[in-house]
């Protein structure tokens, strides 16, 4: 639904089309093939609205995914380079469509469970002692569920360097698991059983980009 510009375009159209559609990047093409985005920063810097797009600054040229490419590779590069809608291309980098950078962090927010009720808590474990099978046999045989988890390694590469583990749960009652975890020696370092914990995944959903991006 988001249009697609072209060098013939002008400045003013650019700018008409960011301010309907509430985006401040928009995707160039020149015959259906991908010449990358005009930024809304920078087209507010031309005097001559009538100017057309093939003679002003067109960012990320280079910078698309591919029809084949996983989420978490988009969310690279999302962070890398300050996407707010992402180019993917076919052969001969022909534009196949385009995906909001709102859209993509609200597929992880369903694909995260943060919708739904449930706790998170975040382990501090040391490198060697990290096993995701057995910490979900632990907090599955207090009749809880792992609804998603991600790992987020230390800067060290010593096997007793701290790294993180979050989990979300399909529970909001985390007492029993957290002493179960605690018996078998884990440390936990948070834990969010309130409601609402929509924050909390957001927070977690902000950290994870920044861990891809490394």
């Amino acid at each position: 639904m988001i249009p697609v510009l072209k060098l013939t375009d002008t400045v003013s159209t650019a700018l008409d089309w960011m301010d309907e559609f509430h985006t401040s990047q928009l995707i160039v093409t020149d015959s259906g093939v991908y010449r990358g985005i005009v930024s809304e920063d920078i087209l507010f810097d031309i005097a001559d609205t009538t100017e057309l797009l093939g003679k002003v600054i067109i960012q990320h040229k280079d910078i698309f995914a591919s029809e084949d490419q996983h989420p978490y590779e988009l969310l690279r590069l999302v962070n890398q380079f300050g996407l707010l809608i992402i180019p993917v291309v076919h052969d001969g980098k022909v534009l196949s469509g385009s995906i909001l950078v709102s859209d993509l962090v609200e597929h992880f927010v369903n694909e995260l469970g943060v919708q739904e009720k449930g706790a998170v808590i975040v382990l501090k474990i040391a490198e060697r002692d990290y096993s995701l099978a057995e910490i979900s046999r632990l907090i599955e045989s207090n009749g809880t569920r792992v609804l998603s988890s991600y790992y987020s390694s230390s800067e060290s590469a010593h096997p007793l360097q701290e790294s993180r583990l979050t989990l979300k749960l399909n529970r909001t009652h985390i007492t029993p698991i957290i002493a179960t975890l605690e018996r078998f020696g884990y440390d936990i370092e948070e834990a969010h059983a309130n409601d609402p914990i929509e924050s909390v995944d957001q927070e977690r959903l902000d950290m994870l980009m920044r861990y891809l991006a490394t």
